[in-house]
């Protein structure tokens, strides 16, 4: 893989205007470059039509040029969400979402190749994790949608493929170049970060101050439960979890949001609705109820609507913000993981 520092999407402004200096071209070329990956969302350096040819052939030679390769892209009969299959420039493929709102366009990102966390639910996980992606490869998702849809984004959700605090530093940079106000300049208020709860790395993202916000994947109300569900369990408490969400509070005044995806006879009991009130009451939260997306090789099942309808009164007692998420995508592999698993499965028998 090639290293960041020679990744030329990823460089910061600064960074790419010292590496321009120290061969010898103008201040200005750096900026020139930048607006064209970044605002422009140029495919290739030969879109750069007014940098200097011999320049664009010496940044050819000395770095990589993230373009991800469009496999596949389906467009949801139902809603008109769209999914797409990515390949990276080493064979590896990756997914995202882009679904439209009234309050505007969002993209869900993936942040690694596969991922290594366990979720019983996840078709993700599956097959474990193949490497983390560079920012340049979080970023060229949402570039690549743009140009495919020619809509502008407004919102961008990093819970696709992958833990995300679990490439925990190229997605601080991600962040840093899709918010820099010479690039899409996403407010970081419209960026959603979701984690099943690697507790370090929450206070560390928390001491960061960041005006994102995060999302705790929690799909239990006991450390029971959630032990049965989510293998990251058995290393942090829901108490813990708890404690890192009132610092992260406390630092940037951000809401947490909690996923929680409701299983048919698993966690969606009237004594899961009493417990996960009286946990998440005393917060200043958002909980998100989530039937949970069935994959084949699970034999998890969703609750019928109004199941998850009255868990949601029985929450909204005492918890303000309580909402369903609404299906999105159903009829085309809507659920992380699911296209990129059916891509390798039919590669695989392909191979046979």
């Amino acid at each position: 893989m090639v290293k960041q520092m020679n990744d030329l999407k990823s460089l910061t402004l600064s960074e790419l205007e010292q590496v321009l200096t120290e061969q010898g071209e103008k201040k200005f070329r750096a900026g020139q470059m930048y607006e064209w990956m970044h605002r422009k969302l140029a495919a290739d350096l030969d879109e750069m039509t007014n940098l200097p040819k011999d320049l664009r052939n010496r940044m050819k030679e000395q770095y990589e040029y993230t373009s991800l390769k469009l496999l596949k892209r389906q467009i949801s009969k139902a809603d008109g969400t769209q999914k797409f299959l990515f390949q990276c420039a080493d064979g590896n493929v990756m997914e995202s979402v882009w679904m439209k709102y009234k309050h505007g366009n969002s993209v869900c990102i993936s942040s690694q190749i596969g991922c290594r966390m366990g979720c019983r639910f996840c078709a993700s996980t599956l097959d474990g994790l193949k490497r983390g992606l560079r920012p340049s490869e979080m970023l060229d998702q949402i570039y690549c949608i743009t140009r495919l849809t020619g809509e502008r984004v407004s919102n961008v959700v990093v819970m696709g493929t992958g833990e995300p605090l679990d490439n925990y530093d190229n997605l601080l940079r991600f962040i840093t170049l899709l918010t820099d106000e010479n690039g899409l300049h996403i407010s970081q208020r419209n960026i959603t970060v979701s984690t099943c709860g690697i507790v370090p790395k929450m206070y560390a993202l928390a001491d960061e101050k960041l005006q994102i916000t995060l999302a705790l994947s929690l799909h239990a109300s006991n450390d029971e439960k959630r032990k049965k569900l989510m293998p990251v369990a058995n290393q942090y408490s829901i108490s813990e979890l708890i404690e890192a969400c009132r610092y992260y509070f406390e630092k940037t005044g951000r809401r947490i949001s909690f996923e929680y995806s409701m299983v048919k006879g698993v966690n969606d009991t009237k004594e899961d609705a009493r417990e996960l009130t009286e946990l998440l009451a005393p917060l200043n939260c958002h909980v998100n109820l989530i039937p949970v997306n069935p994959i084949k090789e699970r034999e998890f099942v969703q609750p019928t609507a109004g199941y998850v309808q009255n868990f949601q009164k029985m929450l909204e007692k005492k918890i303000r913000h309580v909402t369903i998420r609404r299906e999105m995508g159903r009829d085309i592999d809507g659920a992380c993981g699911q296209l990129r698993r059916r891509h390798m499965e039919q590669e695989q028998t392909e191979r046979l």
